[in-house]
């Protein structure tokens, strides 16, 4: 599965989740840490946790293992790294603080029903 197979599926395991405000972006062009950011927001802590368990679950039956995790539910933003391939699932109030939609506004958002 190539870097891009595998954040479309992490993007489609997290709206059939119900995530909110679900982004995928492609920084491969501006950026040598990832190739594809994605951004997703949880109702609540509760479901930031769940997001993240869905996503790791779901690649993991696929081979595909986090190199790390950062944060905790409580915290309002869990990262997930994948290598080439970024997660963030944020609570409302962390998306809207950091905005990283934002920030990598200039990259192309890939059509996530590809």
């Amino acid at each position: 599965m190539n870097n891009k197979e595998i954040a479309l599926q992490t993007a489609a395991v997290l709206s059939a989740k119900k995530a909110k405000d679900l982004m995928v972006i492609d920084v491969s062009e501006r950026s040598s840490f990832a190739d594809y950011l994605i951004l997703a927001t949880g109702s609540s802590e509760r479901q930031v946790g769940n997001l993240a368990k869905e996503v790791v679950d779901a690649l993991g039956k696929e081979g595909i293992h986090a190199r790390n995790v950062e944060g905790k539910q409580s915290s309002g933003w869990i990262l997930m790294d994948y290598g080439d391939v970024i997660v963030n699932i944020f609570s409302e109030e962390q998306r809207n603080y950091y905005n990283l939609e934002k920030i990598w506004g200039d990259c192309c958002v890939l059509d996530i029903e590809e």
